[in-house]
Formats: C-alpha cells, structure tokens, sequence
C-alpha cells in the first residue's frame, strides 16, 4: 500500500539550498558543458543501478529532460536559456552532497529535493519544450524525417522562436509576483 509523505522547506533550507547551488555553479566554472552533461548522465546511471524509492527516481529522471534540451538540435537552446539549464546540472557534478548517494534508500534524497526546485524554478522552460515537442511530433509524424521539407523546417523554427520568447516573458512574469499582502514576493530561484 503507497504512503504519500510531504514536508516543507523553510525560507532557512531554501537559502541552504540556493548556497550549495551557488557553490556548485561556481567550483564547475572550470567544467565543460559536455563535461556537465557526461556526469549528469553517469549520475542517472548510479540511480538506475542504486535501489532507491520511486519517488526519487522519479524526481532523478526530470534530469534526462533538461539533456534532451540542451542536445536537441532543433529546440537550439543559446544564450542565457542555455546557461541556465546547464548552471542547473552543475549541482548533480558535484561530488560532496548533503547525504552521501551511497546511504542506503536515502543517499538521492538531497538530489531529488534539488531537481524539484530546479524544475519548479524552470517551469515556463520545460512547458515551451514540452509544447515544442508535441508540435515537432504534429509536424513530423510518428518518426523524424531524414530531411524535413522546407515549409516544415521553417514552421518548426518559427514555433520555437516563439517558444522561446513565451519562456522568457513568463519568466519575467513570475519573477515579478506579488504576494497577497501586497508587497514584494520574491519566488524561489537558483540563479
């Protein structure tokens, strides 16, 4: 029989959290992005041959996403949309965590907690890529064509240009909420 288990995370571990982040961004400066992105894998791997509950390989696995977003030709993230999903898996590069991975049942637990706050803070970045995807799948049918016809090519660029400015305003948008008391609520972030 499933347990659901909830906590929250106070304004004290959320700053502990946006702390190792920045730590973690600034020792993997000197770490390439395929670097970043080899370990983040060799860290996915560990998870699939680590007995770990459901809900952190579940959590674990929004990690594959964010590669699929980086190595996806056709999203061609750039710029500061790139560096943040790349500034987001330098964290998982990291080799001292909070909880050792190698703990028992728990060891990916700190990880997890980090990938929902990471995907919480990439939301309208996930959303257009999701959206991008289904589009692409719309346009290309069940499989990707060898070569794409031209029209198809340039309505798929047109609809990621759009994509991409649909993240940065809602973006913008939540870094600008208000709580309900009126006065500046500043939402999580890592950056």
């Amino acid at each position: 029989m499933p347990l659901k288990v909830t906590f929250e995370l106070s304004d004290a571990d959320l700053r502990h959290f946006r702390k190792v982040a920045k730590t973690a961004r600034s020792s993997a400066k000197s770490v390439s992005e395929p670097e970043t992105i080899a370990n983040t894998k060799t860290l996915l791997e560990d998870v699939k041959q680590a007995s770990v509950p459901d809900f952190i390989r579940g959590r674990l696995q929004n990690l594959e996403k964010f590669i699929r977003m980086l190595e996806d030709e056709d999203w061609a993230l750039t710029g500061t949309n790139r560096e943040r999903i790349v500034s987001a898996l330098t964290y998982f590069n990291e080799p001292i965590d909070l909880i050792p991975d190698s703990v028992p049942g728990i060891g990916f637990l700190d990880d997890a907690i980090m990938v929902q706050l990471v995907v919480d803070d990439l939301k309208p970045d996930i959303d257009a890529y999701d959206d991008f995807c289904e589009y692409r799948k719309k346009l290309d049918g069940r499989r990707k064509p060898k070569a794409r016809a031209a029209e198809t090519q340039a309505s798929l660029e047109a609809r990621r240009k759009q994509l991409h400015g649909r993240m940065r305003r809602r973006r913008l948008r939540r870094s600008g909420r208000r709580s309900g008391s009126g006065s500046q609520m500043k939402p999580f972030s890592l950056w």
